[in-house]
């Protein structure tokens, strides 16, 4: 069974927002700035008008290997779907909103048009024809690189096997499946990067992955 997860290349962002279109397009998520799956963050900084900067952090919802939010739904709305994607079952959500409360990352939100909460399900909707996410299909400067994380052969393995990355909050400790790259250039790493990044090597990383993946994994339902 496939694992699924994502690489961001996040310097190459543009901010053009295409990836938040084909989003709400794909996945008839609802109108409306409040009402993303997923988001481009903006950071701006600089003391002077020679080193100012603005900085786009691609995000959404993690695909946490130990997903907070659904260790805490009293109903069994969040669950981890097939390839470890984490999802909702809207008919058995009750809008408590205990899951958004628990997210480390803020990526869900109320979809009054669904009676539930909503969040990112990694398109899995047409992975299996595709292969790939809208949003990662959508993007003009290839930000994103979608796939199976335990197939050493996809692109996202030979992504992170190549590259220095890091994660989001990693105290937290819920082994999110958005890696993001670092930068290759270093100036622009001490321009991009926050103070405490924890940088990783896939050959380091792999083996923690595995086995917490290997405690959630049985939770994976059939779609």
């Amino acid at each position: 069974m496939a694992n699924y997860a994502m690489a961001l290349e996040y310097q190459n962002c543009i901010d053009c927002r295409a990836c938040e279109i084909a989003c709400k397009d794909e996945n008839g998520v609802m109108i409306g700035a409040d009402k993303q799956r997923i988001w481009v963050g903006v950071v701006e900084g600089g003391n002077t008008l020679a080193d100012l900067f603005v900085n786009f952090y691609p995000s959404q919802c993690n695909h946490c290997v130990d997903a907070p939010c659904v260790t805490v739904c009293p109903t069994g709305a969040s669950h981890f779907a097939e390839g470890g994607i984490v999802k909702v079952d809207y008919d058995m959500c009750i809008i408590c909103k205990g899951c958004m409360e628990a997210c480390p990352y803020e990526a869900r939100f109320v979809d009054e048009t669904r009676h539930a909460v909503d969040k990112c399900t990694f398109c899995d909707g047409r992975i299996q024809e595709f292969g790939t996410t809208a949003c990662s299909a959508t993007c003009p400067t290839k930000v994103r690189t979608f796939g199976d994380i335990d197939d050493p052969n996809s692109d996202i393995r030979k992504r992170l096997e190549g590259r220095e990355f890091f994660v989001l909050k990693e105290d937290e400790d819920t082994m999110p499946k958005l890696f993001y790259l670092a930068p290759e250039d270093e100036n622009v790493r001490k321009r991009t990067m926050g103070e405490g990044i924890k940088l990783h090597k896939w050959a380091d990383f792999e083996k923690k992955y595995k086995e917490e993946t290997a405690k959630r994994r049985d939770e994976w339902k059939e779609a």
